[in-house]
């Protein structure tokens, strides 16, 4: 045990050394950049379904589900489900190993198209997954959302859908705290702030995006932090500054 725990110490170090490379992460910024610009977060697939995430944020979700042991995940935003079945399975992985009885996911989202609803259905992680079509910030679906979410023991919350300002700081108000203490809410695409303006094609931009959602959101919120832990760590990141932990109720 002597030599894991001298090992996890020099890492911390490294991963403390990283956030201070200006080199590294210039190095780490630069890719994101050119990357985003020819959607490189599209050539990955989990289980057969697309998931549009960069390896390094699946590795640290897998990560945080084995520290956290959530037995239900929320996620707003659906498309092709690669996502839904990333954390199902990751759920199944906590059950065979005895450390959940049962974990679930919910995924949210205003359009489900119909043929990826189908593949989802019929992906053999669908057991634990369900679906709730509809805008996630309306009245009737953050009821809906908080009534589905009393299933669970511990529960940890991704928010991956419209990616404007007002929209992820209304998700944040709706479902941020349900998020477990010890847990955390992971707020995808704060990137958006950090790229050139106008390279996205969309209603967001610097300055209108998840991360200025999320400075507004921790104004009003002590209870949650960044754990700038995992960005420094990962470095080629979609989600920095968005990795929150909740400390306290």
């Amino acid at each position: 045990m002597e030599h894991i725990k001298r090992f996890e110490l020099e890492r911390d170090a490294l991963i403390k050394l990283n956030g201070k490379n200006k080199t590294l992460k210039s190095a780490a910024h630069n890719f994101l950049v050119e990357s985003a610009d020819v959607n490189y977060s599209y050539n990955f697939s989990w289980m057969g379904r697309p998931v549009i995430q960069y390896p390094q944020d699946m590795i640290a979700m897998q990560e945080l589900i084995w520290e956290v042991k959530p037995d239900l995940i929320i996620e707003t935003g659906i498309a092709h489900g690669g996502s839904l079945i990333f954390s199902a399975s990751m759920l199944a992985l906590l059950e065979s190993c005895g450390e959940i009885s049962k974990g679930e996911v919910l995924g949210i989202d205003i359009d489900i198209r119909e043929h990826n609803k189908k593949a989802i259905e019929n992906h053999p992680m669908s057991k634990n997954i369900t679906m709730f079509e509809g805008s996630s910030i309306s009245k009737e679906m953050v009821a809906k959302v908080h009534e589905f979410a009393k299933r669970g023991k511990k529960v940890l919350v991704c928010l991956d859908s419209n990616h404007t300002h007002d929209h992820v700081l209304a998700e944040l108000k709706a479902y941020a705290t349900l998020a477990s203490v010890g847990s955390y809410c992971v707020v995808f695409d704060t990137l958006i702030e950090d790229m050139p303006k106008g390279l996205y094609d969309r209603h967001w931009d610097k300055g209108d995006n998840p991360k200025t959602a999320v400075w507004e959101y921790l104004k009003t919120h002590s209870e949650f932090e960044i754990d700038d832990r995992i960005q420094n760590k990962l470095l080629i990141t979609v989600a920095p500054d968005g990795y929150l932990k909740r400390k306290h109720l």
